[in-house]
């Protein structure tokens, strides 16, 4: 869904507003990086949405308070941060997020500035992903093995879903941990003994997908929107997707019979739907080619049961049963 110009004017007035009256707020601040203002002993964190709430955690341990800035099982892509939600974000010793992945979020970011404001997107390797079909180069890494990347773009086209891939994810995590440090240096060597534990479980993670989709007789997914493009990139597989990069954009004719080809070329039998977004569109193509669907998480919110490992790992499941992997 895409917000008016007025929208977006009065959500940033707003933001304004409520910063010049916040001590806290602006590039103005006075704090250093290792005087952060702490409640009850422990750092105030708030972060974009769940993936980097659960990485802030993990991380910052009993050291640290991680809230999420959007709701549990509210889609994050365009969700309107409110006026007393930015001034609670003038308050708070950091905001990690990730910018170009929620408008409203990243107003707020630019009013409040200074060194509280954490952007992972500088940290991951970002690069561009198109829904159907994207450009891609393939190359060998040393033991082989043939990986596809997608061509860098502009700031502004770059997919931000980059906790798809465990890699990138431990890419964040190295930079919340400096971050965390700098806030709190008397806590640092713990910050980096949880980080240490996190890349550890993020490294099997990684080594589960390289190895649970090796030997699949398919390689091509179609998913709900194009959120996967990481998580294809990184272990060999081809993404379509019905919408782009925001999931409310509705699909247009054209582009669900564009769709509807690949899944009848590659052969693809199961098409993938999300827990927070209509499946209306997939069904449609799943019933008109003979496909069924299920369900990938994109892991935008909290899942219902376990947590970001374990939702990863119901990921690959039904990825291995849809490519039909042995």
């Amino acid at each position: 869904m895409q917000r008016s110009p007025f929208s977006r004017l009065f959500a940033f007035l707003s933001t304004l507003a409520l910063c010049a009256g916040l001590a806290s707020c602006g590039s103005s601040t006075k704090e250093s990086d290792g005087a952060a203002k702490k409640s009850g002993g422990k750092l105030n964190v708030a972060t974009s949405f769940y993936p980097v709430q659960w990485l802030v955690q993990q991380i910052g341990g009993d050291k640290v308070t991680a809230t999420s800035v959007t709701p549990a099982n509210v889609e994050p892509h365009d969700y309107e941060i409110s006026p007393a939600q930015i001034a609670k974000l003038g308050k708070v010793d950091a905001l990690v997020y990730v910018k170009g992945f929620q408008p409203s979020l990243d107003e707020a970011a630019e009013a409040l500035k200074g060194p509280k404001i954490v952007d992972l997107s500088g940290s991951v390797d970002l690069v561009h992903h198109e829904g159907v079909e994207s450009e891609h180069h393939e190359h060998k890494d040393g033991e082989g093995h043939a990986h596809k990347h997608a061509h860098k773009s502009g700031s502004e086209d770059l997919d931000p879903h980059f906790w798809l891939d465990p890699v990138r994810m431990g890419k964040a995590a190295d930079r919340v941990t400096e971050r965390l440090a700098k806030a709190d240096p008397s806590s640092a060597e713990t910050f980096k003994a949880n980080a240490k534990k996190l890349k550890e479980r993020l490294g099997a993670l990684n080594g589960s997908y390289d190895n649970g989709v090796k030997t699949c007789q398919r390689r091509a997914i179609v998913t709900t929107h194009t959120a996967f493009g990481y998580m294809a990139e990184r272990y060999g597989l081809t993404q379509a997707s019905i919408s782009g990069i925001d999931p409310e954009t509705e699909p247009s004719p054209a582009e669900m019979a564009n769709i509807k080809s690949v899944v009848e070329k590659t052969g693809v039998k199961t098409i993938f739907t999300e827990e927070l977004v209509s499946d209306a569109p997939a069904k449609a193509i799943a019933a008109e080619t003979g496909a069924e669907t299920s369900v990938l998480s994109p892991l935008e919110s909290k899942p219902e049961r376990g947590d970001y490992t374990d939702a990863m790992t119901t990921n690959l499941e039904r990825l291995k049963s849809a490519m039909v992997c042995k």
